[in-house]
């Protein structure tokens, strides 16, 4: 009878680097797959919602922001950026910048935060330095598709007229002094960690800081060309549909990872995901009917994500029923912002947020992190926090700490964001314009690149006279405008 091999890579112990007797298979497997849906939030997620959400002109340089913002961001991550937000300590904000690409680095046991939770008297451990039960390749890059995110959310604000230059420049720029700033702060041992600011998987980090840069991104780029601000329908509303879809869904990896294991808090916090973006897409959907007396798809998309970014925060921390009360406000808040306030401020009117990033994502991310700071459950908060007795407003004791602790955590990242953001635009200004040229503007994707979304019949497709004369054009259709490569263009 032969003997039977088994392949290093499936022995469990200590002598072989495959499967150390620190690795939890299970662990592992979900930490991968969270990854793997939240980069299906971008690719092709909010790739096919930006297309889609957009003017048929500018279907392909929107998604095309998306799908660079994703590339580039990966190769950032690994070369320098995930240390400056994940790695050791170079100020209390900031981490010191190093590659992650080494074998002995990637094959070890993932470290996060890298460093040590005392208590007051500096002497006594309230946290040792955490230990996931996988290998770091994992954390990196379960942490760089977050990154990732972040970026292409942001581009939201810009789409329909940004220099494509100019976003090529902005994306590792952004990355490496802003986003590295946030996650280090409230993920990576920083000073808002350990001062117990609480931010379960990216309200602050992530959506505050996307829609306050993009914000400010927007006013620094200038407004789209007067034609697209009046008129701006998107050109296909299903596939919007479908791509937000993949954006909700996705949400599953977004928040229920971020406990770093396939544990009862990461199943608590996917179902708290889901009822708080229902709850919030069916009040935004009410509100559009009381008072528009339609319901609105683009209407229920909004609802749907500002109910996704309000719970991101408290996703692992607040009960079910917490969950509704945050959805209600998810679904109104926002929806108030947008359609009434922002018709009245002369600010709000003035930027041109082509997507309202600033109302779905810093409005709702700021009042997830508000509404975290009352409904942390202490029992839940146990099972994440570094900070022992953390606990929500409702709960008494220490409660009303934590909101002051919330709202001093969003000013750093209101006004970290405001002014490295401006920065940057400014730096960048001096390389490449950051608008597009007002020829550009007018024609779109096909001046940009060359391409289009949509080769339909009268409405896309390029027809040579010189091939085929003009006789077939004056039987048939009309002539509009000349195309950027001197071809007719059918519209």
């Amino acid at each position: 009878m032969s003997s039977l091999y088994v392949p290093l890579g499936y022995q469990n112990g200590s002598l072989t680097s495959a499967v150390p007797t620190w690795l939890n298979k299970g662990d592992n497997a979900w930490q991968m797959i969270a990854a793997t849906l939240v980069g299906l939030q971008s690719m092709p997620g909010l790739v096919i919602l930006y297309g889609s959400i957009v003017k048929k002109k500018w279907a392909v340089n929107s998604a095309f922001m998306a799908l660079y913002a994703f590339a580039a961001v990966i190769l950032c991550w690994v070369i320098w950026a995930y240390k400056m937000a994940f790695g050791d300590k170079l100020l209390p904000f900031w981490g010191k910048a190093g590659p992650a690409l080494g074998q002995s680095y990637l094959l070890g046991q993932a470290e996060l935060p890298e460093t040590t939770q005392w208590y007051h008297n500096h002497t006594t451990v309230e946290m040792p330095m955490a230990q996931q039960l996988y290998p770091m390749a994992s954390m990196v890059w379960f942490q760089c598709v977050f990154a990732a995110i972040t970026l292409v959310l942001l581009a939201g604000s810009l789409l329909g007229r940004m220099n494509i230059k100019a976003w090529m420049l902005f994306v590792p720029l952004w990355l490496t002094f802003s986003y590295t700033v946030g996650a280090f702060s409230l993920w990576g041992g920083g000073f808002l960690y350990h001062w117990g600011v609480i931010d379960y998987s990216g309200g602050y980090v992530i959506h505050l800081s996307s829609g306050i840069a993009g914000f400010t991104a927007a006013y620094w780029v200038g407004p789209r060309s007067l034609n697209d601000r009046e008129r701006f329908p998107p050109n296909n509303v299903l596939l919007m549909l479908a791509g937000a879809g993949l954006l909700w869904l996705g949400w599953a990896g977004f928040n229920g990872g971020d406990p770093y294991a396939a544990n009862t808090d990461s199943s608590m916090a996917v179902l708290n995901t889901n009822i708080c973006a229902a709850t919030s897409l069916l009040v935004w959907t009410c509100l559009d009917v009381i008072f528009f007396k339609k319901p609105s798809a683009i209407g229920a998309v909004q609802g749907m994500i500002t109910g996704l970014v309000c719970i991101t925060p408290a996703a692992g921390v607040v009960q079910g029923w917490a969950a509704i009360i945050m959805g209600i406000f998810s679904g109104s808040v926002p929806w108030f912002t947008m359609m009434i306030v922002h018709k009245r401020s002369a600010l709000l009117q003035k930027v041109d947020d082509t997507l309202g990033v600033f109302h779905t994502h810093a409005v709702a991310g700021s009042l997830g992190g508000f509404l975290t700071g009352l409904f942390a459950e202490p029992n839940l908060c146990s099972l994440f926090l570094p900070v022992t007795n953390s606990r929500g407003g409702v709960y008494g004791g220490v409660g009303g700490t934590q909101i002051g602790k919330q709202i001093a955590g969003a000013l750093f990242i209101v006004g970290w964001n405001i002014v490295v953001t401006s920065i940057i635009c400014n730096v960048i200004q001096i390389v490449t314009p950051l608008r597009m040229s007002e020829e550009d503007l007018k024609i779109g994707d096909d001046a940009v690149h060359g391409e289009e979304a949509y080769a339909l019949w009268g409405d896309g497709e390029k027809y040579d006279i010189t091939k085929h004369g003009s006789g077939f054009y004056n039987d048939h259709i009309n002539l509009d405008y000349k195309s950027s490569s001197g071809v007719t263009q059918v519209v």
